[in-house]
């Protein structure tokens, strides 16, 4: 193939997977206002073969060096070609995925009535787990827009605090998990290292103020963190349900 082929390859896979994620993410908004549970829908779907199950984890969004900085580009690159209604799609993209860390915002403040001198603990500074990466990380941001709006905001990660406290001047920052969750209101867990997936909730209750949990990735166990007396909002997955509701045999 030729090189213009060759580049429009790259950046139209990269804005397929944006797409595919922020789909997935607005219909984790709609189950938020109509109870519906977003990870049966991701489940289900993700069933057919022409869909297919990979991008549908829905959640706080993407971010890095490639997906928001392609899809950007591929859009401003087809308005310079006269042909930018073709791809005035890929704007929403965008807007869904930078909505789902206000959502965020906004929930953190419903679970404790308001954040401004509150103590919160984000688990994860990387944009995706296994890697020192923050540029444009969702869970970087998030912890930025919790402080601004004056919470208390402690970030853990297990490889990206250098860059982290780089990027954003005055963050507190934890190289320790538990000492990071000591004394928490509320906990986000918004980059899904496999410590954060495996923490142990009855543990981690001990070690917070409130057994609170933001779950900004989908990949805790309601039943279980629900079993140690968490109270677990998770994107896209309805009213928050109480522990005698989540524990109910199927």
């Amino acid at each position: 193939m030729g090189y213009e082929t060759a580049e429009l390859v790259k950046v139209s896979a990269n804005a397929f997977l944006a797409t595919k994620i922020s789909f997935i993410n607005a219909i984790a908004e709609l189950c938020e206002t109509m109870g519906g549970d977003v990870t049966d829908v991701a489940r289900a779907i993700g069933m057919d073969d022409r869909i297919g199950a990979k991008f549908l984890r829905a959640g706080v969004g993407f971010g890095g060096g490639c997906l928001p900085k392609d899809i950007r580009a591929f859009i401003a690159s087809a308005e310079e070609h006269g042909v930018g209604e073709a791809l005035g799609f890929l704007r929403e993209v965008d807007m869904i995925n930078e909505r789902r860390r206000v959502r965020v915002v906004e929930l953190a403040g419903e679970m404790l009535s308001g954040v401004a001198g509150r103590r919160i603990t984000v688990l994860g500074a990387a944009f995706k787990p296994d890697s020192d990466d923050v540029r444009d990380s969702p869970a970087l941001d998030v912890a930025d827009r919790l402080m601004r709006a004056g919470a208390q905001v402690t970030v853990t990660d297990p490889q990206a605090l250098t860059n982290a406290a780089q990027r954003v001047p005055g963050l507190a920052v934890d190289a320790e998990t538990s000492s990071a969750l000591r004394g928490a209101e509320l906990t986000l867990l918004l980059t899904e290292w496999r410590e954060y997936r495996d923490l142990d909730p009855v543990r981690a209750a001990g070690l917070v103020a409130s057994p609170r949990m933001l779950d900004g990735r989908s990949v805790l166990d309601p039943r279980r963190w629900a079993e140690a007396g968490w109270e677990l909002r998770a994107l896209g997955r309805g009213e928050m349900k109480s522990a005698e509701e989540v524990l109910l045999p199927a």
